[in-house]
């Protein structure tokens, strides 16, 4: 044997040896662990000896490069976290939803927002009239935000937050509630979603300029990592990217890309990265070709290891370990035959389990049509327990690792991706690429040669263009959103205003002004602001004096 061989066959038994110590001490949890006809699994599958690359590409669940996962037992130890996107209407409503979803065996909450929200308005602005509660839950302030977790100990529950452009203000708000809990903020557990920089490539639901929205975000990345250590700060997203109608690979180079993106203003701040990077997490889709789905998830974990070890030079390996929520593709849903749409989600579903997640939402069967049913959401829900507890996938680690296909596709994914981040870096990086709309065309080409695919039917998508019912009628009940959230929440905001000590609320506007103007942190102000009853568009108002508003250049 070389000595070359020797060494790696000397790597490979000790990493074997690793992964047995740390599986072993991670415990199991209180399950039968064996297939449905009786037969006993083994937690992992992997060659006797090392062949060819695998230590360099596949190595061991919860060892670097961590292509086979991030943690050594992964779901015989704990389960994905169940985690359905959830809000509608009112506060009290979305409340009631969170109480019966919890009932229900959901493990986290994940609250969605109403466009006014996404975009700093309150109930009350022009622009919310016809909006405010139908796509989401509409939160205003201190008082909402207490409804919204009313019966809920937020040091209990973790929670994730999809807002974006005003998500300093509703992580403030958060805080209040918490503090007035009696929670205290390093007991909080969750995720923001806080990635502005997918706004500016995919969803287009911005405030501020691009330099000045990463400025607030890497506040938000350093008041949290002195003061709330188990809290998510970005959850840096593909899964808009990928509903936008990228690739695959487009999707997992442009999220890694903003994820490096963010990891550079936070260390040019002078946050040491072995302090931060440990709390990025990202969101990925997982879409209708299940195989490289769940090729996708396992080149961003090898990837993303790489970088942080090799070129930002992190020395904690969990700075390296790429935590990831995923959510089934919306886009892939159909209005026709909606029922069929509950058979996309469950392989979707599993393809992130396969994939590695580490929490999960399944969308519902009535989403193209209406914001989720009750009956809806439970089978939703239902279907990750059935991944979960019926299926067998969770008894085994990574149980595709060495398929030749996977492998493959997984190699393929990870070089298209590198190809992108030489193409980025040629044009100056993430902001002026998007400045320029680099992301936006590539985008749009991807999108517009998908489309030209199933109109021309050389892609099938079933009961849109093949296996067609005629003069079809929707058969299932649909949730609808009235004009009575938005009346309730303007009566609320007038009695609010009527209420609260207007010079205090003034003073401490004037104070998130100056605060956006000199360069400090601006959570501690805006949480003050938030506390003096001072409203969630008053607060974005307030730094629009100083940042102004972000117009995009259109993309031909």
């Amino acid at each position: 044997m070389s000595s070359n061989g020797k060494q790696q066959l000397d790597l490979f038994s000790d990493s074997e040896a690793l992964w047995k110590k740390e599986s072993s001490s991670d415990g199991e949890r209180k399950y039968n662990f064996e297939t449905v006809s009786g037969e006993k699994v083994d937690l992992l599958y992997y060659p006797e000896k090392p062949n060819g690359e695998f230590m360099e590409k596949i190595s061991f669940p919860g060892q670097y490069p961590y292509t086979r996962g991030i943690h050594a037992n992964m779901y015989r130890g704990k389960l994905w976290t169940m985690r359905q996107f959830s809000g509608f209407g009112t506060p009290k409503e979305t409340n009631e939803r969170y109480h019966f979803l919890m009932k229900e065996g959901q493990m986290g909450l994940s609250v969605a927002y109403d466009m006014p929200t996404l975009m700093g308005y309150d109930a009350d602005h022009p622009i919310s009239e016809g909006e405010v509660g139908k796509c989401g839950v509409s939160v205003c302030s201190l008082k909402d935000m207490e409804m919204l977790f009313h019966g809920i100990n937020l040091g209990d529950v973790s929670v994730s937050q999809t807002i974006n452009g005003p998500s300093i203000v509703l992580l403030a708000l958060y805080i209040a509630v918490a503090e007035g809990q009696g929670v205290p903020l390093k007991d909080l557990r969750g995720t923001l979603q806080n990635d502005i920089l997918k706004e500016f490539i995919a969803q287009k639901e911005w405030i501020y300029p691009p330099r000045d929205h990463m400025r607030i975000i890497t506040d938000i990345i350093e008041f949290c990592t002195d003061e709330m250590p188990q809290f998510n700060t970005v959850s840096i997203s593909g899964y808009h990217i990928r509903e936008a109608g990228s690739t695959a690979a487009q999707e997992l180079a442009f999220t890694l890309l903003d994820g490096f993106c963010y990891v550079e203003h936070a260390i040019e701040r002078g946050i040491d990265i072995d302090k931060f990077a440990p709390r990025l997490s990202f969101f990925f889709n997982s879409h209708l070709d299940f195989l490289e789905e769940i090729a996708k998830f396992r080149a961003a974990r090898r990837i993303w290891a790489r970088h942080m070890k090799d070129k930002y030079l992190a020395k904690d390996p969990r700075s390296w370990k790429l935590r990831f929520h995923t959510q089934t593709a919306g886009c892939s849903l159909t209005a026709q035959q909606p029922e069929i749409n509950i058979a996309r989600t469950a392989f979707q579903a599993m393809a992130g389990v396969l994939g590695g997640t580490q929490s999960l939402h399944t969308n519902s069967m009535d989403e193209t049509l209406a914001l989720p049913s009750k009956k809806a959401a439970e089978i939703a829900l239902r279907t990750q327990q059935i991944i979960a507890y019926e299926t067998g996938v969770s008894n085994v680690v990574d149980p595709l690792g060495g398929s030749w296909y996977i492998e493959s596709l997984t190699d393929k994914l990870e070089k298209e991706a590198e190809d992108y981040f030489e193409k980025v870096k040629k044009i100056g990086g993430v902001i002026p690429a998007l400045e320029e709309g680099f992301f936006q065309r590539e985008i749009a080409r991807s999108a517009f040669e998908y489309e030209k695919k199933i109109n021309e039917n050389s892609r099938i998508v079933v009961g849109v263009n093949d296996f067609v019912k005629e003069d079809e009628e929707i058969e299932i009940p649909l949730m609808e959103i009235g004009l009575e959230a938005e009346e309730k929440q303007k009566k609320k905001l007038t009695e609010l205003r009527d209420s609260r000590n207007q010079k205090k609320v003034d003073a401490a506007l004037k104070r998130v002004e100056e605060t956006s103007r000199d360069g400090s942190n601006l959570v501690p102000p805006i949480v003050a602001a938030a506390k003096e009853m001072a409203t969630m568009g008053e607060i974005v108002d307030a730094m629009k004096t100083v940042f102004g508003e972000w117009t995009e250049t259109p993309v031909v």
